[in-house]
């Protein structure tokens, strides 16, 4: 393993594990923030119970996402010191709003884990919320970055250099939306089927009503946010398309320019004869997916350099996986749904349970394959269209060593939250035992 792939596999594999903490970061203090208002509105203790697990559940993943943040942002200027000489004082607010919002949400996370029976019941409801619209403002943030360099903005690229800067415009740049609410709304789905799925494990074990309730409040979130998740996509989509043609082209393997361009669903793609195998098409669907109309011209891989292509198999089979995983959780959602309004009966059923089992790891899995196609898309580029990843790297020997430490320090990291929130399960287990 040469020193630039090594540079990449470490970012690869910190952001894999980040973003996992990232998005339950962003949502869980949501089911936290429900639980305890459901708690105040009904006066069922079970709802006191399942926001005080969650709250702790919590406060392991706010210290776990501190730490792999941590890390990434030491990775950046390690790694890639010449992206981040030229970078960092164009997209450098975004980062800076972040870590304010962190501030706020810590601060939050304080009180709501230390306020019980000392701040009023509103009071201590408000900072949870607070909690959870810093956490997904946080996240928002860090995607506006992300966004910069898809659609670098803000400046003006003269021989080499950056002028004129102009932060403001450099956040909010033309790709920030669409990541950011695409980015969001996966991040509810993944941490929503997540939590349901683990609950339905401990609900087919041990069927206390705490499960159960924590299932239905976690549904809620992940079944809204999937339905919504292919408009999202639909307008994400369209952004890339204007945007980064070579991305889309990748991502569908689509070689030749052309009218009326199909959608590919699966196969295999062949580079060397431009080819995908085995693949089902769906005439004129890329031209409504990219520009809304089925007789849209759409832009292939021919139109841009070789050596300026993204490695098109992996992008391509991320972009299937994450609309697959996509289309089976919409699916649960909307059998939850119609159990919830309907046949409420469905949803007491073993098959049920054991589905959501199944689901519990899918989301996430969508969310890596979704970022897999942002950031592997968007190579060779680091800045798209600007400065090439090879060119950013850094001239260090040895990185080899540091993505190995990385990993086993990552690997290690994940155990301990692992083990963490089991020991709280069984604590909660051994109450209701020893209550019952």
């Amino acid at each position: 393993m040469d020193t630039f792939m090594a540079a990449r596999m470490q970012m690869g594999v910190s952001l894999g594990f980040h973003i996992i903490f990232a998005c339950i970061g962003m949502v869980m203090p949501w089911f936290m923030f429900v639980a305890e208002w459901k708690w105040l509105k009904t006066n069922n203790p079970v709802y006191l119970d399942l926001a005080k697990a969650w709250a702790k559940g919590v406060a392991i993943f706010f210290a776990v996402g501190a730490v792999s943040g941590t890390m990434l942002s030491f990775e950046l200027g390690m790694l890639w010191p010449t992206f981040m000489e030229h970078a960092g004082p164009i997209f450098g607010m975004p980062f800076s709003l972040e870590g304010t919002a962190f501030f706020v949400e810590a601060i939050a996370i304080g009180l709501f884990l230390y306020g019980w029976n000392r701040l009023s019941k509103k009071v201590h409801l408000f900072t949870g919320m607070i909690v959870g619209i810093s956490g997904v403002i946080s996240g928002i943030f860090v995607v506006a970055a992300n966004g910069w360099m898809n659609a670098p903005s803000g400046f003006d690229w003269v021989n080499g250099q950056a002028i004129n800067i102009d932060p403001v415009k450099a956040m909010f740049n033309k790709a920030w939306l669409s990541q950011a609410h695409h980015m969001t709304i996966a991040a509810f789905s993944a941490t929503g089927f997540a939590v349901a799925g683990v609950h339905a494990i401990l609900y087919l074990k041990n069927k206390l009503e705490i499960h159960s309730k924590a299932i239905t409040i976690a549904l809620a979130f992940a079944s809204v946010a999937a339905i919504l998740q292919p408009i999202s996509g639909d307008l994400a989509a369209k952004n890339v398309a204007k945007l980064q043609p070579s991305k889309l082209a990748a991502f569908e393997s689509h070689f030749e320019t052309q009218e009326k361009a199909p959608l590919i669903i699966g196969g295999i793609p062949d580079v060397e004869k431009r080819e995908v195998k085995y693949a089902i098409k769906l005439p004129g669907f890329l031209s409504f997916l990219a520009h809304g109309d089925f007789n849209a011209e759409v832009k292939g891989l021919e139109e841009f350099p070789e050596e300026e292509w993204p490695p098109v198999p992996i992008t391509h089979y991320s972009f299937q996986l994450m609309v697959g995983i996509g289309m089976f959780l919409i699916l649960i959602a909307v059998i939850f749904l119609a159990g919830t309004y309907k046949w409420k009966h469905w949803l007491e059923k073993s098959w049920w349970l054991k589905l959501l089992i199944v689901a519990t790891p899918l989301g996430f899995i969508a969310v890596e394959a979704g970022w897999i196609v942002t950031e592997v898309g968007r190579q060779p580029w680091i800045i798209y269209g600007i400065m090439k990843t090879k060119d950013s790297l850094t001239p260090m020997p040895g990185i080899q060593y540091t993505f190995y430490t990385i990993t086993a320090v990552y690997l290690l990291l994940s155990f301990v939250v692992i083990w963490l929130l089991s020991r709280q399960i069984k604590m909660l287990h051994l109450k209701y035992q020893t209550n019952g």
